[in-house]
């Protein structure tokens, strides 16, 4: 029969082998964990001067509209359409 071959300190390594592979998992989990932290981190500092670059931008556009706007009237206010 197969159990008369599970002697228990047969069975006492299996477990140990066994605690020790989880073990080993636990660290490369710790290790995956912290890298993601500084990452996730380092993607977040990314993102905040995206957006600052993304407001600047913005500012520019709308400045950019603003004159565009003026000048037309200007012209239009010199060639005396209104």
């Amino acid at each position: 029969m197969a159990r008369e071959e599970w002697t228990d300190a047969r069975l006492y390594d299996f477990k140990e082998n066994v605690n020790q592979r989880f073990d080993d998992v636990d660290k490369r989990f710790d290790q995956v964990e912290a890298r993601m932290a500084i990452g996730f981190a380092e993607v977040k500092g990314e993102v905040k001067d995206l957006r600052q670059t993304m407001v600047h931008g913005f500012f520019a556009l709308v400045g950019m509209q603003a004159t565009s706007t003026l000048t037309l009237i200007g012209v239009m206010i010199g060639l005396k359409v209104f």
